[in-house]
């Protein structure tokens, strides 16, 4: 796999959706808010591994590089359940991401 593309992601998401259908609740809106809670929650824990361990660890032991890595996937799976619930393309996002670049680029 050269590239994962959100496209990817979000057809695995999809397939976790349906595998779970009967034990998580259904993508809606509501249930995006909760999915942003718990990245926030996921969000915490990368922080953690930096804030106990230092930004070197994370970057050069293997094994803490790993459990970093897990959280991250966690943080990203949670984004891409926000998107689905929320009904984000992945082109809607995409043109919206060029035009904040394009904002940033401009800002100082």
């Amino acid at each position: 796999m050269d590239d994962f593309s959100i496209n990817e992601m979000l057809e695995m998401q999809k397939a976790l959706q349906t595998k779970y259908k009967d034990k998580w609740k259904p993508i809606s809106p509501d249930r995006g808010k909760d999915q942003l809670l718990w990245m926030m929650g996921e969000i915490g824990e990368v922080i953690d591994i930096i804030k106990k361990h230092g930004t070197e660890d994370a970057c050069n032991d293997t094994e803490l590089r790993k459990h970093l890595l897990e959280e991250l996937a966690d943080v990203l799976m949670y984004y891409n359940d926000v998107l689905l619930c929320f009904g984000i393309s992945s082109e809607e996002l995409k043109h919206s991401y060029i035009r904040k670049f394009e904002h940033n680029m401009k800002r100082w």
